[in-house]
């Protein structure tokens, strides 16, 4: 999620965000297909997409649930939401419904749905339980509340060990963290869902181990990229540390036989109580 000031959003809402969130969801997308078709996505389903940044969910999703179906796309970000309306129109979906808006700033009009999706937003927000609380009053009885949020943040290493990019990874925590977020925040999930009147039916972590010549080793390539600009940018790191991250990275990627480990990623399905 972004916001009306589209660079409070950590990593900025800019048009090369955009094209790195469009690969990290074509790594992630076989999971949460799956995901969705497990927790009972399907034709006529009414779903809202919490935090729906440029639309590449929203898509998917709006294509899965049909004409008889219904996407409502909540997004505080503007730029986001202008890419994610046209690239529904450019598809002639017609059965999603955007909503620009903070959530942490006021209810969302959006009620009976069969399903929430909700991925990488409460590691952002000011208030995750007030998130939490917003995705279940959207539900009908019986729905489902599905979140994809970072569990374990430290497990991002490469095997060799890479120093450089541990000294990222703390940077990247301490930066979420000032900006009012919590990168592990699925430690908390399970017991803010139980506590808003859900029961929680799945957890599954999810992380990935693979060489250079991976394609998904793209998706955290590209992160660390354009959070090295940000960090610059914000004045966190100097242009030496910069260039220490961005060696080191290129040396392990030239290596075949490097291993990266991504962040631990918990997979939480949870379903409202009558």
């Amino acid at each position: 999620m972004a916001g009306s000031d589209e660079r409070d959003y950590v990593l900025g809402t800019h048009w090369e965000e955009i094209e790195r969130l469009g690969l990290q969801h074509r790594v992630w997308r076989p999971q949460v297909l799956e995901c969705w078709r497990r927790a009972g996505i399907t034709t006529g389903s009414r779903v809202l997409d919490v935090g729906a940044g440029p639309g590449y969910a929203t898509l998917d999703l709006a294509e899965i649930v049909g004409p008889t179906g219904e996407v409502h796309a909540a997004e505080r970000s503007g730029n986001f939401l202008q890419h994610a309306r046209g690239a529904c129109q450019a598809r002639g979906l017609a059965n999603v419904r955007f909503h620009e808006q903070d959530l942490m700033a006021g209810p969302l009009e959006v009620a009976d749905m069969d399903a929430t999706w909700c991925r990488w937003v409460a590691s952002f927000v000011s208030d995750p339980a007030k998130l939490v609380a917003t995705v279940a009053r959207a539900l009908k009885p019986g729905g489902v509340a599905i979140f994809h949020e970072y569990l374990d943040y430290r497990t991002w290493r490469l095997a060799p060990p890479c120093p450089p990019l541990e000294s990222f990874v703390s940077e990247v925590m301490a930066s979420w963290r000032a900006s009012g977020g919590e990168p592990d925040i699925a430690l908390s999930l399970p017991t803010l869902l139980e506590a808003a009147g859900l029961t929680v039916t799945r957890l599954e972590p999810k992380i990935f181990v693979i060489p250079p010549t991976d394609f998904i080793w793209k998706w955290p390539s590209a992160f660390v990229e354009t959070n090295l600009l940000r960090l610059l940018e914000l004045g966190r790191v100097d242009e030496a540390w910069v260039r220490s991250v961005r060696e080191a990275l290129r040396a392990a990627e030239a290596d075949p036989k490097t291993l990266m480990i991504t962040p631990m990623v918990l997979e939480i399905v949870a379903e409202r109580r009558g």
